[in-house]
């Protein structure tokens, strides 16, 4: 007899205990993006001698102190309760932050001292941000996965949005994957990602650099007007590369081997022999490529430009004074009066009647006057004589 008493005393025993306080969650464990909204779910039972005063949420209770939310300062204006039918109750938390992770409780108050409640353990709530993982190299062509990343599982049902600069990429990827097909340079950029429709929590953009070679390549040329012999001339090669790039090698049309390196290739003293077509190869580890060539030509020098102008103006001054002398003769034999021409035999030292005062005629003495040959031979006479007055060469044109 005593053994079946026992015996259902045994099984009584947890049918009274389940009538007793039971506290259940939804979720022993919570995981939250930081700044998002979360709601907690418990529901409770309680003896039935025993009437309910006050339930609140509670967190991290330690050595039987548990403190309401409502009134707790950090939590106070984001947190509000919500209770429920058949013993639910909500909790709803706004805006969490890192420092909201932790255990959070149901506390169920009676009217009796010493028997009150507290949902131990209760859930534990883990707080995340999002972050954009990538790989560290991406070469161009090659097709790279970008991962949202977060420290806690979310749900499965959270969907993602992607973004890049800003702007919203295809709404059919709604996966914490993003798989970018045979990147471009077009493809660089800053990407982010978020939970789909809520953009406001976001990761941090990362930026997506592709790394391709030399694209574009050009030569220019300082100065760019025209090229003196003996000017200094400096040639610039330019390219479009990830990562920049650092060798360059010049080549001039003919000549099998580089005829310089480095960004800029200078002629200090440019001449006819530097003329020429030129290009250049940029490089960097991904490859290479070269320029179109580019015709760099020395025109004439200063100095000869300089000889040229001068010779041309001693030519145009000696062409003008000839001209004058030739115009200053034909003025003067138009002066010349018509007796004159006419009167060849005119004295040598007498003037033109009626031409002016400056103008004389220009005769040979010796085939116009007959007098030249008296007085000539007169003078040889007295050559031989001892008469000092014969050698007088002024004798005999005195008046004496």
């Amino acid at each position: 007899m005593f053994c079946l008493f026992s015996l259902v005393s045994l099984l009584l025993i947890p049918v009274i205990c389940s009538r007793e306080w039971e506290v259940k969650y939804s979720s022993m464990t919570k995981c939250a993006l930081k700044g998002s909204t979360i709601t907690l779910l418990g529901s409770y039972k309680h003896p039935n001698h025993l009437t309910v005063t006050e339930i609140f949420w509670t967190v991290n209770p330690y050595k039987g102190k548990s403190i309401n939310l409502m009134n707790h300062t950090d939590y106070r204006d984001r947190v509000q309760f919500f209770p429920g039918k058949e013993g639910l109750f909500f909790l709803k938390l706004s805006n969490v932050t890192h420092t909201d992770e932790g255990m959070y409780c149901l506390r169920i108050v009676t009217g009796v001292e010493d028997q009150n409640y507290l949902g131990y353990p209760g859930p534990e709530l883990k707080v995340t941000d999002l972050r954009v993982e990538i790989p560290a190299e991406i070469i161009e062509g090659a097709s790279p996965v970008l991962f949202c990343k977060t420290t806690c599982y979310l749900s499965d049902k959270t969907n993602f949005t992607w973004y890049k600069n800003g702007k919203r990429l295809s709404d059919s990827i709604v996966s914490d994957q993003l798989l970018l097909s045979s990147v471009s340079r077009d493809d660089t950029g800053n990407y982010s990602c978020a939970p789909r429709n809520q953009k406001h929590l976001s990761s941090p953009a990362v930026t997506l650099s592709v790394r391709y070679p030399p694209k574009s390549v050009s030569v220019s040329i300082s100065p760019s007007g025209v090229i003196v012999e003996g000017d200094s001339v400096t040639l610039i090669c330019s390219s479009d590369s990830n990562p920049p790039a650092l060798i360059f090698r010049w080549f001039k049309e003919n000549q099998s081997s580089s005829v310089g390196s480095g960004q800029s290739f200078i002629i200090s003293s440019f001449s006819s022999s530097h003329s020429g077509r030129y290009s250049c190869e940029a490089q960097n580890q991904h490859g290479s490529q070269r320029s179109v060539s580019v015709s760099v030509a020395v025109e004439e020098s200063r100095s000869s430009l300089i000889g040229v102008s001068g010779g041309i103006s001693a030519a145009v001054v000696l062409m003008a004074v000839i001209l004058m002398v030739f115009i200053g003769l034909l003025i003067r034999r138009k002066r010349a009066t018509p007796s004159e021409e006419q009167n060849p035999r005119g004295s040598a030292h007498s003037k033109t009647p009626g031409a002016p005062e400056d103008t004389y005629m220009t005769l040979d003495p010796k085939s116009r006057s007959s007098e030249y040959d008296t007085l000539d031979n007169m003078k040889r006479s007295s050559e031989n004589t001892d008469d000092p007055k014969a050698q007088d060469p002024t004798y005999y044109n005195s008046d004496k």
